[in-house]
């Protein structure tokens, strides 16, 4: 059986990801989590991730005797080992756009990810609105989101017409734009209701919230009680 080693579910987005692809196609995997430290530098996290990948990061997925890590590899990995799914779209048109869209979130919105960090657990509101007032690149990157959402086929379809691994790498930024209360227009609503009644994106957020473990360095805008 195929091994998925991720972090927190309340922080890690990048673990979200392929999670969301192996539980939406209902690929069987062991879900193997290894906690972020309070404090940053502290713990064995480190060491415990390195003893798998050499980069020590996660996700990191073992198949087989065969180390696949980063979520878009890992993504890529699982379309071609199991092709009947349809993970990506069929239709080639469609394909070639939802990997695009998936490169883009992978490599771009800096401002995004760096003033919004996903945090399931937390209520933003207020943090949200000043950084939207304060940073015109958040504002940019919002757009830009917005605007391959409603690229989609249908209005209240997913963005290939069904879930496919596009979905999956645009579904940390939903939960973000929820976390901050970020101003977003109905269409867009729509698509993230959509994502979240997904039962894999049920099943990741009724985990995270449920985690006890706080993050000192991952939460900048708030402070233990």
């Amino acid at each position: 059986m195929m091994q998925l080693y991720i972090a927190n579910k309340n922080y890690s987005s990048w673990s979200m990801r392929p999670w969301l692809v192996l539980k939406a196609f209902e690929l069987a995997f062991e879900e193997i989590q290894l906690n972020f430290p309070c404090e940053r530098g502290e713990g064995d996290f480190k060491q415990r991730v390195l003893e798998i990948n050499p980069n020590g990061k996660v996700p990191a997925l073992l198949d087989r005797g065969r180390l696949v890590w980063d979520s878009l590899a890992i993504c890529e990995y699982l379309a071609e080992q199991y092709p009947e799914q349809a993970l990506w779209p069929r239709d080639a048109q469609q394909r070639a756009w939802a990997r695009s869209i998936s490169a883009e979130m992978h490599s771009g919105f800096t401002d995004l990810r760096s003033l919004c960090g996903m945090n399931i657990r937390a209520n933003l509101a207020e943090v949200g609105a000043k950084l939207w007032q304060e940073h015109a690149g958040l504002r940019q990157d919002v757009a830009r989101i917005e605007q391959i959402w409603a690229t989609r086929p249908t209005v209240g379809g997913f963005l290939c017409g069904e879930f496919s691994i596009a979905d999956a790498f645009y579904a940390p930024v939903v939960t973000r734009f929820m976390t901050y209360a970020l101003p977003v227009s109905a269409e867009s609503q729509q698509y993230m209701q959509l994502v979240m009644q997904h039962p894999a994106m049920q099943a990741w957020m009724q985990a995270a919230l449920q985690e006890p473990m706080w993050v000192n360095y991952l939460e900048p805008y708030q402070s233990q009680v």
